[in-house]
């Protein structure tokens, strides 16, 4: 029997629209030795009768269970090859050696993870576009010694997370504290832009706040000595704003995502007060991953690659 050459977890809670393109996209890679182990936790929808129409393995976990460590603890722990790719259900791939991509750096032995790039799809708010350009620019990284990474298109070693598993307890950024753990150890993380995934957020202003509050919560546990002030609120939200009118302007698209552009950066760091209430440390240099606009003369024209892009059916929930 030949070697896995990785095991694919997934996490998953009622996203039946997007986990069939998820699963296409992975059936179209280069490597095709690869096992899908999805962690559903109490999907009400389609979503674990579509992962299993295309043979993957279910792990259940319920929803009073569920953290976002748990849900990856769970399943890692069935995992079979030492490579574990970390993919969110509302993610897809672009290109059809996006695993090889993100494999490749570990032919490194102090490479401990490795992510890809991110985008938004066409209906992604434009405030949502340029934090995903900031996170994740056009030139990859192989040796990159502070933790910013992120689990929605990601790899790790197996035997590492045997050493230490995710925190369970975190409400969120799971994938930094473990990230940070493992530099503590000597390792180092890669980022590859050409390991590229399109990432489906269509979120409310809640879900914006929301989302940002719990990441705030679990970065102060992580780094337990910060401040972040109204004066940090009231900065942050200017400056995004002022950049992200001044991008929209550049690409001709202002009118019509000047409303977005204000709430989401107003949820964004609102969100980011109400979960720092209470001190905690931010690096100067994470502080600037996270949360500062990016200093671009212009918008974003991405790196073209002469590899041809996966060519989805629009039809993403059927059978």
């Amino acid at each position: 029997m030949t070697a896995l050459e990785c095991s694919i977890v997934i996490r998953a809670y009622n996203e039946e629209r997007h986990i069939g393109r998820l699963l296409d996209g992975v059936a179209q890679q280069t490597l095709k030795d690869v096992e899908v182990i999805l962690v559903d936790s109490g999907s009400s929808d389609r979503t674990a009768e579509i992962a299993l129409q295309r043979a993957a393995c279910l792990v259940h976990i319920r929803p009073d269970e569920f953290t976002f460590g748990r849900s990856l603890n769970a399943g890692i722990s069935q995992a079979s090859a030492e490579l574990v790719v970390i993919a969110s259900a509302h993610v897809y791939p672009v290109y059809p050696d996006w695993l090889e991509r993100l494999l490749a750096p570990f032919s490194d032995p102090k490479v401990a993870l490795a992510y890809g790039k991110q985008r938004g799809n066409a209906n992604a708010k434009f405030s949502e576009q340029q934090v995903f350009v900031h996170w994740y620019p056009d030139q990859s990284q192989l040796r990159q010694s502070q933790p910013f990474c992120n689990n929605a298109n990601a790899a790790i070693r197996r035997e590492l997370w045997e050493q230490r598993p995710y925190d369970e307890t975190l409400t969120g950024l799971e994938d930094l504290e473990w990230a940070h753990w493992v530099i503590g150890q000597g390792y180092f993380l890669s980022y590859v832009a050409e390991a590229e995934v399109t990432h489906v957020h269509d979120e409310t202003p809640t879900a914006v706040y929301n989302r940002y509050r719990r990441e705030a919560m679990a970065f102060k546990r992580i780094f337990p000595q910060e401040k972040f002030s109204l004066g940090n609120t009231f900065h942050l939200v200017t400056t995004n704003v002022t950049s992200d009118l001044r991008q929209a302007g550049r690409a001709g698209s202002l009118w019509r995502n000047l409303g977005s552009i204000f709430w989401f950066r107003w949820m964004q760091f609102w969100g980011t007060y109400q979960g720092y209430r209470h001190p905690g440390l931010l690096t100067n240099e994470l502080r600037k991953t996270f949360y500062y606009p990016r200093d671009s003369g212009g918008p974003a024209a991405g790196q073209p690659r002469e590899v041809m892009p996966i060519q989805y059916n629009e039809d993403v929930t059927r059978n």
